[in-house]
Formats: structure tokens, C-alpha cells, sequence
């Protein structure tokens, strides 16, 4: 019996096709399901007084050993909500992780 349970996240990844112009003409999106991802709340909080309704949230998500897909530019679903990948996170140190995860992503959305 693990301590720690993992669940079932959709990695989403976009990416723009240029017509001979340089222009986008078309987007190709791929979606790839991860299991045993590890969810931890982060922080919420609350926009400025120009948006009163406005709210930011962010969640932690602990990717496995067995994950070897990059998250820079990525977005990632969680229980149903999408979430864009904050900056490029990087894999830890094997001799640091003796568990089961060692890529740790910052994710957030901003409702309002």
C-alpha cells in the first residue's frame, strides 16, 4: 500500500502551423494522459479591486520517474480544468529522489 496516491492528469500541447508568410494557419493540438501524478493545492488569491470577481489559482503537480515528456509551453488538465504550465520545470537529481516523482510543476489559472 503506497502513503501517497497519484491520479490521472492530460497533458495538452499546442502547437502552430505557419503558412509560407509566417503566419499561424492552423494549430495541431496533442493530448497525452499521465497516471500517477501527485495534485497538491497551492495558493489562491484574490485580483486587484479592478476585477473584484477575479481570482487566481495554482496547484503543484508531481510528475513520475516514468514521465520523460517536456512541460515548457504546456498545459495540463486536472480534474476536469485546464491549467497552464508555469516557466520550463526541470527534473531533479536522480540521488534526490529516491520516491516514485522527480518533476515537480507549478500550474495556474486565472478565473474573472
Amino acid at each position: 500500500m503506497n502513503l501517497i496516491q497519484g491520479e490521472t492528469v492530460t497533458v495538452i500541447r499546442r502547437e502552430v502551423e505557419r503558412d509560407e508568410l509566417g503566419e499561424p494557419s492552423s494549430e495541431k493540438v496533442t493530448r497525452e494522459a499521465v497516471g500517477n501524478v501527485v495534485v497538491a493545492p497551492g495558493s489562491t488569491s484574490d485580483l486587484d479591486s479592478s476585477r473584484p470577481e477575479g481570482v487566481t489559482v495554482s496547484l503543484t503537480l508531481c510528475f513520475p520517474k516514468s514521465y520523460e515528456g517536456e512541460l515548457r509551453g504546456c498545459s495540463v488538465e486536472v480534474r476536469g480544468t485546464e491549467y497552464a504550465v508555469v516557466g520550463d520545470p526541470q527534473r531533479h537529481t536522480p540521488e534526490n529522489t529516491p520516491g516514485d516523482w522527480n518533476l515537480t510543476a507549478e500550474v495556474t489559472r486565472t478565473d474573472g
